[in-house]
C-alpha cells in the first residue's frame, strides 16, 4: 500500500523476524490465522493449541489468496428493516431539505419502535419541511400500512428533537466564515473507498448477491404475486474464492417476515424455485445450500418488533466486510459531512484505478480534520493485484478536499433517498458510480 501523504512515499509492511513480509488474506501486511488441515504448509510450522489452527506465513509476492481457497460472506437487509427504516425517514428528511435549500447542513437520526418515531439531530436552512407528513409518507412507501400492527404509517407517533447546527461547525465548514476562505471537512475521521473487478459493477460478489435477493423479496411483495410477504426481511451470502475470483455459492439464507397464512416449508419453496433462480441466476446451482426463516416463524417483524436506529447498517451499505470501513455512517447527512462525501469519492477514485486497468482491486483511505480543506492523510492500496505506483500517481491527480468532491460529483441535489437501500455503491445512476 502508498501513503500518497508521506515524506518518501514508500510503502508500509509488518516485518516477521526472519526479515520476510506477510501479506494477509486481503493482501495486506502481517500475520495470519488460517483453519486449514495440519498438512497443509508452506513455510513455517506451527500450530495454535488452543484453537488447533494452523498458523501459515507466505512471503510477498508468493499470493497467498492464489493458493489457498475461502469464503467470504456479506449480508442485506430490506428496505422495511427497523433499521433501514430509520435511514430512509433520515434521507427523505436531508431531500426536502435540499430541494428547496442546496446550501441546507443536515444532520437527521431516527429512531423508531412500535407506534413511536423520534427525529433528532441539528438542521440548519432557509427551507421548511413539515416532519409529521415526511415521515408518513416514506413509512407508507416502505409498505407499513397494516392498521393491525403497532407500526402503521396513519397511526404512529412522532417526536420531534431537532435544534441549529452549532455555530463553531459552521464556522468551519462554510466558505465565508473558515479562515482560509474555503468548504472544510464538517467533522475529523477517516473513509474509504473500495472496488474490484471481480463484478461489472466493481463491487465484492457477496454483498452484490446479498442485495439482489433482498431487492427481490421486496419486488414480490409490491407485485401482489405473493401477497403473504411482509417488509422486513435479511439475506446471507457465501461465496467460495478460489485463485482469488469468486467460484461459486455455498450457503444462501434468507430470513423474510410473513403473514401467518404461510409456513416455513411454503417459504423454502418460493425461495429455491422463484426468487434465488430469478435473482442469482447462474449463481444459484443445486449444491447452494438453502437456509430459510431458521427459527421457524418470522410474522412479527419490522419497528413493531425490533427498535431501529441510523447508522446501523454501514456495512450493509458499503462492501458487505470485503473493505475497510471507517465508522461513520451516511444517511441524514448533507454533502458537508465528510462521512459520505469522502466514502463516495473514496469510492469514485477506486473504481477508476480498476476501470483503466491499474489493478485488479483498490482500497483507498483518506482522513480529515474538522474544520480544514486539505485531507491529513491518502492511502492507495492495490492488493499486490496491480501497479500500485501507477495508481498512486493517479489518486495524486484527484482533488479530495470537501468543496471540490461537492462540485465534481455535483452533490447538492436531492439524490440521497435513492441510496438507502441495498447499497450506496455499484448501483448505476448515482454520480460516484461514474
Amino acid at each position: 500500500m502508498r501513503d500518497l501523504t508521506s515524506r518518501n512515499g514508500g510503502s508500509h509492511s509488518t516485518k516477521d523476524p526472519e526479515g520476510g513480509d506477510f501479506p494477509d488474506l486481503m493482501g495486506r501486511a502481517g500475520l495470519i490465522v488460517v483453519g486449514q488441515p495440519w498438512n497443509y504448509l508452506s513455510r513455517g510450522e506451527a500450530r495454535d493449541r488452543q484453537s488447533a489452527s494452523l498458523l501459515l506465513f507466505w512471503k510477498k509476492g508468493q499470493g497467498l489468496m492464489e493458493l489457498l481457497p475461502y469464503t467470504v460472506s456479506s449480508e442485506s437487509v430490506s428496505e422495511g428493516h427497523p433499521d433501514k427504516v430509520c435511514d430512509f425517514i433520515a434521507d427523505s428528511v436531508l431531500d426536502a431539505y435540499l430541494q428547496q435549500d442546496k446550501n441546507s447542513h443536515v444532520a437527521c437520526e431516527v429512531m423508531c419502535k412500535n407506534n413511536l418515531v423520534v427525529l433528532g439531530g441539528e438542521i440548519s436552512s432557509a427551507g421548511r419541511v413539515q416532519y409529521e407528513d415526511l415521515v408518513r409518507e416514506a413509512i407508507r412507501t416502505i409498505g407499513y400500512v397494516d392498521a393491525s400492527e403497532a407500526f402503521c404509517a396513519d397511526s404512529v407517533q412522532i417526536l420531534i428533537a431537532i435544534s441549529r447546527q452549532s455555530a463553531e461547525i459552521d464556522q468551519g465548514v462554510s466558505v465565508d466564515k473558515n479562515k482560509a476562505g474555503e468548504q472544510g471537512a464538517g467533522d475529523q475521521g477517516m473513509m474509504y473507498g473500495y472496488a474490484t473487478d471481480e463484478t461489472p459493477e466493481l463491487m465484492p460478489m457477496p454483498v452484490l448477491l446479498a442485495h439482489r435477493l433482498t431487492r427481490g423479496l421486496a419486488e414480490d411483495r409490491r407485485s401482489g404475486k405473493h401477497g403473504w410477504i411482509r417488509p422486513d426481511a435479511k439475506s446471507q451470502v457465501s461465496v467460495v474464492y478460489e485463485h482469488g475470483a469468486p467460484a461459486r455459492v455455498s450457503h444462501v439464507l434468507v430470513s423474510t417476515q410473513h403473514t401467518a397464512a404461510i409456513g416455513q416449508a411454503g417459504i423454502r419453496e418460493y425461495v429455491e424455485t422463484a426468487l434465488a433462480p430469478r435473482v442469482l441466476g447462474e449463481w444459484f446451482t443445486p449444491d447452494v445450500q438453502v437456509l430459510v426463516n431458521p427459527t421457524g416463524s418470522f410474522v412479527l417483524g419490522g419497528p413493531s418488533a425490533d427498535c431501529g436506529v441510523t447508522g446501523r447498517k454501514i456495512i450493509v451499505d458499503t462492501y458487505g466486510g470485503a473493505g475497510h470501513h471507517g465508522g461513520g455512517a451516511f444517511s441524514g447527512k448533507d454533502p458537508s459531512k465528510v462521512d459520505r462525501t469522502g466514502a463516495y469519492f473514496c469510492r469514485f477514485v477506486a473504481r477508476q484505478i480498476v476501470k483503466q486497468g491499474l489493478a485488479k482491486r483498490a482500497e483507498i483511505q483518506v482522513a480529515y480534520a474538522i474544520g480544514m480543506a486539505q485531507p491529513i492523510s491518502i492511502k492507495v492500496d492495490t492488493f499486490g493485484t496491480g501497479d500500485e505506483r501507477a495508481a498512486a500517481a493517479l489518486v495524486s491527480t484527484f482533488d479530495f478536499r470537501p468543496g471540490a468532491i461537492i462540485e465534481r460529483l455535483n452533490l447538492l441535489r436531492p439524490i440521497y433517498r435513492q441510496t438507502t437501500n441495498y447499497g450506496h455503491f455499484g448501483r448505476p445512476g448515482l454520480p460516484w458510480e461514474a
